[in-house]
C-alpha cells in the first residue's frame, strides 16, 4: 500500500490524474490518499501529486498516537533516516518541527542515525483533517448532458470529517518544474494558452508516457504536446491556422529536441506537427492512443470556416475513430455532442481560472456499438 500526497487545490482531479500512476487509488483525507501500487517513474510526471510513499501504516491526526504507531510497526530497513511532516492546509494545529523531532527520536531508538542532508530512508508524516470532499468532480444530466454538482453526494461526504495521520517511506516525488515552462516564457506564445500543469494532467489521464502516442488536433502554441512528450509519449499535432503550427514547432523543438532525457527522466517523445482540419483528420483509425485538445472558447463565434458547433462536433467524432480515450478541456459542457459522436462521458471535472473563465475537463471513453 501507498500514501500519496496529493497537490492541494482538487483532490478529485488529482485522485483521477494518479491513476495513471498507481492502481487502486482511493482518497482518505484532505490531500490524502492511497494507492494499491505505483509506478514510481509515472510519479515523476503527475502534475497534482507530489510524493508516493510506502505506507507504513496510518491513525488519527495527533502526535501522540503518531508515535505510538511508529513505536509499534514493523520496519524491514536500516542506515540514516530523515523525518519530513506536513500538516495539509494547516486543519490539525499540529507543530510539523515537533512531529519531525519526536518521530525521529523514535526512529534513533529503533537503531537508526539521523542524516537530515542526505539520508537512506525519508520518513513522510502527513497529517490532515476535514471532511472528505467530492471537489471538482461533475455529473452529467441523462437527458440534456449539462453538468452539474453532484449535491446530494457532496452534502453526504461533508458529515464525513476525517483525521488522518499517514506515515510512509518516501518511494517517488514527482518533478515540479512546470515554472520553466509559464506560457510567457515559451519561445512561441499566444494569450489562453493552458498551463502546463492542467496540460500535463490531461495529458497522463489520456494515457501519455513511453509507448504511447499522443494527439491534439488543435494544438494551438504545442502545450499539451509538450508535456505528453516530456512523460515520453510521441505526439502528433494539427493546427487550421499556419501560424500556430509554426509556432508549435518552434516550442516543441526548444522542449523535446534536447538529446538528455527529459526532467522526468526518460526519453522525451518524438513529435510531428503540421496544418490541418481536426474534423478531417488525416490519420487511420486506431492509429493513436489518446487525444487531448482544449477546444475553442465561446467568444470565438467562427474558427476558420466551420461554425463553433461543428467544428467540436466534427473533432469529438474524428478523435473517437482515432483513439480509444480522450480528455477534452471547453469552457462550457459538451456532453450532449460527445455522446452524439460515440464517446462515454467517464469523469467530468470543473477548474477555476478566474472570475470569468471556468474550464471543463471531460474525460472521455469510446462507446462500442451494442451488438
Amino acid at each position: 500500500m501507498y500514501l500519496l500526497e496529493l497537490g492541494g487545490e482538487d483532490d478529485a482531479f488529482a485522485a483521477r490524474e494518479a491513476t495513471s500512476a498507481a492502481t487502486g487509488v482511493r482518497r482518505i483525507a484532505p490531500g490524502l490518499a492511497v494507492a494499491n501500487a505505483v509506478n514510481p517513474e509515472r510519479v515523476r510526471g503527475l502534475a497534482y501529486t507530489h510524493r508516493a510513499s510506502d505506507l507504513l501504516g496510518r491513525t488519527d491526526a495527533d502526535l501522540e498516537t503518531a508515535r505510538a504507531l511508529l513505536e509499534t510497526a514493523p520496519i524491514d530497513r536500516e542506515g540514516s533516516v530523515a523525518v519530513r511532516a506536513t500538516d495539509v492546509h494547516g486543519s490539525t494545529g499540529v507543530s510539523t518541527a515537533r512531529a519531525e523531532r519526536e518521530l525521529g527520536s523514535v526512529l534513533v531508538d529503533r537503531g537508526f542515525t539521523v542524516d537530515l542532508d542526505d539520508p537512506d530512508h525519508v520518513l513522510r508524516a502527513a497529517f490532515s483533517e476535514g471532511p472528505l470532499e467530492g471537489g471538482g468532480e461533475l455529473e452529467a444530466d441523462a437527458e440534456t448532458g449539462d453538468l452539474f454538482a453532484d449535491a446530494g453526494a457532496e452534502a453526504d461526504s461533508l458529515e464525513e470529517r476525517v483525521s488522518v495521520c499517514a506515515l510512509g517511506w518516501l518511494a517517488a516525488e514527482s518533478v515540479r518544474d512546470f515554472g520553466d515552462r509559464a506560457p510567457t516564457d515559451k519561445p512561441f506564445f499566444q494569450p489562453g494558452s493552458m498551463d502546463p500543469l492542467l496540460a500535463r494532467a490531461a495529458a497522463n489521464i489520456a494515457g501519455a508516457g513511453p509507448g504511447a502516442t499522443i494527439l491534439d488536433p488543435m494544438c494551438g502554441t504545442g502545450g499539451g504536446l509538450v508535456e505528453a512528450g516530456l512523460v515520453g509519449a510521441d505526439v502528433v499535432g494539427t493546427d487550421a491556422q499556419e501560424k500556430m503550427v509554426r509556432g508549435a514547432r518552434e516550442n516543441l523543438e526548444h522542449f523535446l529536441e534536447p538529446d538528455e532525457p527529459s526532467p522526468t527522466g526518460v526519453d522525451r517523445g518524438e513529435w510531428t506537427v503540421a496544418r490541418g482540419d481536426a474534423t478531417r483528420l488525416p490519420l487511420a483509425d486506431d492509429s493513436v492512443d489518446g487525444v487531448v485538445f482544449d477546444a475553442p472558447y465561446g467568444r470565438q463565434s467562427k474558427i476558420e470556416t466551420h461554425r463553433l458547433e461543428d467544428l467540436v462536433a466534427g473533432a469529438l467524432a474524428e478523435a473517437r475513430r482515432v483513439a480509444p480515450r480522450a480528455v477534452m478541456i471547453a469552457d462550457r459542457s459538451w456532453t450532449s455532442e460527445a455522446r452524439a459522436a460515440g464517446w462515454e462521458l467517464e469523469a467530468a471535472f470543473e477548474r477555476r481560472v478566474h472570475r470569468s473563465l471556468t474550464r471543463y475537463v471531460l474525460v472521455l471513453e469510446r462507446r462500442e456499438p451494442s451488438t
